[in-house]
Order: structure tokens, then sequence, then C-alpha cells
């Protein structure tokens, strides 16, 4: 995995956790003004899932990291985005499999989780690095965790 130093978020909350995962998956971009990227092709794709809250559960954790990994990694790791029909589409932009959405969606999979647990805590980010040189942080507005 690699070692990095993510963007951080300032919050109020009394616990922090980062979860680092890597996703190696295919998708391409259903655009003319995709170049390139309109060809399938694959990524190993770096995450790091920041959530954060007050209480702990009655395990001791926040959110079992555990969890997390079932939730993104076994859906999305060897696999091809486009494919993904639930989550993404060839028809609106706003769902295509680019890496802003891909971090988006990961973000909507992790908070359906943790809104399902008793001592609620939130995803203040997600960070995912597409290549050694792109990436991009996700990051709800204020208000809809």
């Amino acid at each position: 995995m690699i070692q990095q130093i993510y963007p951080s978020v300032t919050h109020n909350f009394s616990y922090e956790l980062n979860k680092d995962l890597q996703i190696a998956a295919a998708h391409f971009i259903p655009h003319n003004q995709a170049g390139v990227c309109q060809r399938i092709h694959g990524h190993t794709y770096f995450v790091n899932i920041t959530v954060a809250g007050n209480q702990l559960d009655e395990s001791g954790f926040l959110v079992n990291f555990k969890q997390l990994k079932k939730i993104i990694h076994d859906r999305f790791d060897h696999s091809l985005l486009n494919d993904d029909t639930q989550l993404f589409s060839s028809k609106v932009a706003e769902d295509f499999p680019t890496s802003e959405v891909m971090a988006r969606k990961i973000y909507e999979l992790v908070q359906a989780h943790l809104h399902t647990l008793p001592n609620k805590p939130t995803c203040l980010q997600v960070f995912l690095r597409e290549t050694p040189t792109s990436y991009v942080i996700y990051r709800p507005k204020a208000g809809e965790c």
C-alpha cells in the first residue's frame, strides 16, 4: 500500500479513522470528449476513506475496517466499472465511471452503511488516486451526511 499523507478535513468529532484500499478495475468513459479514455483501460486505484464520530460501537470500533473493505473492495476489485449499472450510467454524465463519480459513489455506499449503525459515524471524505499523478477528493456538502 502506498504510504501517503492525505488532505485532512477539519471537524469537531472525537474519533477519526482512515481506511486505505487498493482496487484493480477497468472502465471507459462513454463520451466523445474523453479522448483515449473512451477505450476500455484499467487502473490500480488507491482509495482512502475518512470516517469520524463521537461514539464507539459495542465492540469498541467507530466502524469495523473489515466492513469498509467488504463494501468497497469486494464490489469493485477486478471489475469493469461500466458493468455496475446500479451505480454507473453510459447516458448521464453525473454517473459516468470517472474518478470524480467513483469517489462520490464510494462515499454514498459507505455513508449508507454508516447510517445503519447505532453510533452514527459519518464519512467525511473519499480520496481516490487513479494514477501516480492524478487523484480526486470527494467531500459531501455541509448537511448532506
